[in-house]
Formats: C-alpha cells, sequence, structure tokens
C-alpha cells in the first residue's frame, strides 16, 4: 500500500501562537523542520508526501500542490480527484513514525481518524476519497465523525500519542523536547530550549539565543 499522504504547510508567518518565543525567522524554520520531521514518517510507513502550501517554496523532490483556497476548501477539490486510498496528515506532529502512520492506513474501516488536542482532527485516511470531504477549523473532530456517519463509511477513531501530539503553544514544546527525535527537537536544542523545572512542574526555558543551521 502506497498512498498520498496530503501534507496542508503555511511557509510564511506559521505558528503565530510562538511568537512570545520565536521570531518570525525562528517560526518559518521550525515550521519547516516540523514538516521534514512528519515527510519523513510518512515515507516510512511508505506514504508518498504532497505538500498542500499556501504558498510556493523551495522543497526536495517533494509534489506541490499551491492552495489558492482555505484548507478545507483546496482539499476538498483535491479528495474527488484522487485515486486511490489518500492520507491527510498535519504538518505540525514532530512526533510522528512510521509506524504510528502504517497503523492508520492499516485500518479494516472505511476510514480512520486520529483526534488533535482541542477537539481538532490530526490525520484521516480515506480509502474512497470521493465519498468523503473535510471541514477543519473548531471542532473537526466531531465534523468529520459526522460527515463519515452521514456518507455511510465505517471510521475508527485511531488512539495515538505520537500523532496526537501537535505543536501549536510554548506548553508543547515539552513533549517535543521530551520525546522528539528528530529535526524538530534538534532545531529547538540548537535555539537553547530546555526542559525546566519550577514549583514542580514541567516547562522550558531558553538558555541563549543563537540561529542554528538546518
Amino acid at each position: 500500500m502506497c498512498p498520498h499522504a496530503l501534507i496542508p504547510f503555511k511557509p510564511a508567518a506559521p505558528k503565530s501562537r510562538l511568537a512570545g518565543i520565536l521570531s518570525p525567522e525562528e517560526r518559518e524554520a521550525f515550521a519547516r523542520a516540523m514538516l521534514e520531521d512528519v515527510i519523513a514518517a510518512a515515507r516510512d510507513a511508505n506514504c508518498s508526501p504532497v505538500i498542500v502550501a499556501t504558498e510556493l517554496f523551495d522543497s526536495e523532490d517533494v509534489q506541490i500542490t499551491v492552495a489558492d483556497k482555505d484548507l478545507s476548501g483546496t482539499l476538498n477539490e483535491l479528495l474527488p480527484q484522487s485515486i486511490g486510498s489518500i492520507l491527510i496528515l498535519m504538518a505540525d506532529l514532530p512526533l510522528a513514525t512510521g509506524p504510528a502512520i502504517k497503523r492508520v492506513i492499516s485500518t479494516a474501516s472505511d476510514m480512520a481518524i486520529v483526534p488533535g488536542r482541542g477537539g481538532g482532527t490530526n490525520a484521516i485516511f480515506m480509502k474512497e476519497p470521493a465519498k468523503f470531504h473535510v471541514d477543519y477549523y473548531g471542532m473537526s473532530f466531531s465534523k468529520h465523525l459526522r460527515i463519515a456517519q452521514e456518507a455511510g463509511l465505517s471510521c475508527e477513531v485511531i488512539d495515538s500519542f505520537v500523532l496526537h501530539t501537535d505543536i501549536d503553544e510554548k506548553d508543547d514544546l515539552v513533549e517535543l523536547l521530551t520525546h522528539g527525535t528528530g529535526k524538530s527537537r534538534r532545531y529547538l536544542e540548537g535555539l537553547g530550549f530546555a526542559l525546566s523545572a519550577e514549583n514542580g512542574r514541567v516547562g522550558v526555558e531558553r538558555k541563549n539565543v543563537s540561529s542554528p543551521q538546518m
């Protein structure tokens, strides 16, 4: 099985909620590092990565599709054109692994969904993408379950820590610095970020300011 993995990505001004601890340039580099970790995991699962980007950017040997609508609108144009199964995988899942993705795409159901924190959706696998449409933002997980039910599609909900952990805010970096093994963690460590403990609570601190090479 070698499904395409559609990976939505915003190369310019990403991760605005990290603006308090990362400069605009650092946020772009960090987002790119997370993307590369996700691409590596997708390939390890024998998926073919396709970046669905908001604008063109340099990328080696990975197909680029430029989005000219919002995320849902763009993906809903792509899904009916897809031949074979499709995986949609968010670009801010730096803990993603090949085995975890293989678990998703090996579902016996018509499709599988991995929920994100706060009611979002971090991964969707569809055996027949033309029968499904996405509706991101807000409580997208519950919306996607409803869409699957209305389409008569059986859907497996998969509990996966490494695919559930998306990175949006400073506190999320604790999981990355604790469990990460890829470029994203190395980039943060190169900037001087490390785990800290204060009043019994684990957090992150930046010990120095530098510009690590990607």
